[in-house]
């Protein structure tokens, strides 16, 4: 897989283990390289796992790293829901399909 890089930001799914918990994750990937801020927002509670939209922001975001960083905690990312790269960040606008 190529490398991604340039990413501003990258919104995820992801199944986690109960430990390590949000808080122990987000801080991590705070601590990433060309990484400015990280959301973590808890969608789905089962016995063993929880299911987390992860929303991390920075300047230069690397995909690879965001994935081996995760994997390493024992959880896995679903999928990408959302990437913008660029110079500047591109809120997505409402069209009128989306009525």
């Amino acid at each position: 897989m190529r490398e991604l890089t340039g990413i501003k930001r990258l919104v995820l799914d992801v199944l986690k283990p109960h430990n390590p918990s949000m808080v122990d994750l987000a801080v991590k990937l705070s601590k990433l390289e060309g990484v400015n801020g990280v959301n973590l927002s808890l969608y789905e509670v089962d016995q063993k796992t929880e299911t987390v939209k992860v929303t991390i922001e920075g300047n230069s975001i690397e995909f690879e790293k965001v994935k081996n960083l995760i994997e390493s905690q024992g959880a896995s990312i679903h999928s990408v829901d959302e990437i913008a790269a660029g110079k500047i960040l591109v809120e997505e606008v409402q069209t009128l399909q989306d009525r």
